[in-house]
């Protein structure tokens, strides 16, 4: 039998991340889509871009996609957000909860430098998730036919990493379109054909 997912309507403050950092870039481009598309509109697209959450220890809510609208949301002052229920994790104890969420990648616990932190150090609240600048242009390279979406768990944050080994962090900040071309040469390479949506080296003339 195929159940139905559950839906239910939770404050963004109580939303629990599971993953250390966001693009900060993507967020305030999400912040601008949302200011265009008017409160009228807005409700639809709340309707349609329900996050997913699963149910932890003291059933709180963890959402395992959509971080960077959550943000994007809460900094826009959107109080509360429509949630689907993947999973109900809450009678595990919090160490085996996170193990479970581990295998089954819906977890990413990588800090802005790329190196895996201890579960503890996963924020408590969207508001508390820090920038990677190296996801702001792995987001950037996909919208640029760098790689092609997937459904990979969390593979923008594969590409950040790649780009992060291979572009300096001063060029991401203080010339990102320059970082951007940058990375588009990279994502041609075949060093890249590991990574998810990877398009393949362009075509010789």
């Amino acid at each position: 039998m195929v159940r139905e997912p559950l839906l239910t309507t939770v404050s963004i403050v109580d939303l629990r991340p599971t993953q250390i950092t966001v693009g900060m870039r993507e967020v305030t481009a999400k912040r601008e889509r949302w200011r265009e598309t008017g409160t009228k509109k807005g409700e639809k697209f709340l309707r349609r871009h329900m996050m997913p959450v699963v149910l932890g220890p003291k059933r709180r809510h963890y959402i395992i996609d959509h971080h960077h609208l959550a943000r994007a949301l809460h900094d826009e002052g959107v109080k509360e957000v429509a949630v689907t229920i993947v999973s109900n994790l809450s009678k595990l104890e919090t160490d085996a909860f996170w193990v479970v969420m581990d295998n089954c990648s819906w977890m990413h616990p990588f800090d802005a430098k790329g190196r895996r932190r201890p579960y503890g150090d996963i924020p408590k609240s969207v508001t508390e998730m820090v920038d990677d600048p190296f996801r702001s242009l792995a987001g950037e390279l996909r919208r640029a036919g760098g790689f092609a979406k997937d459904t990979t768990p969390f593979s923008e944050f594969l590409w950040a990493d790649f780009l992060r080994r291979r572009v300096k962090r001063k060029l991401v900040e203080r010339d990102f379109a320059g970082a951007v071309e940058k990375a588009l040469e990279l994502a041609k390479n075949m060093d890249a054909d590991y990574l998810p949506g990877w398009c393949g080296p362009a075509p010789e003339d």
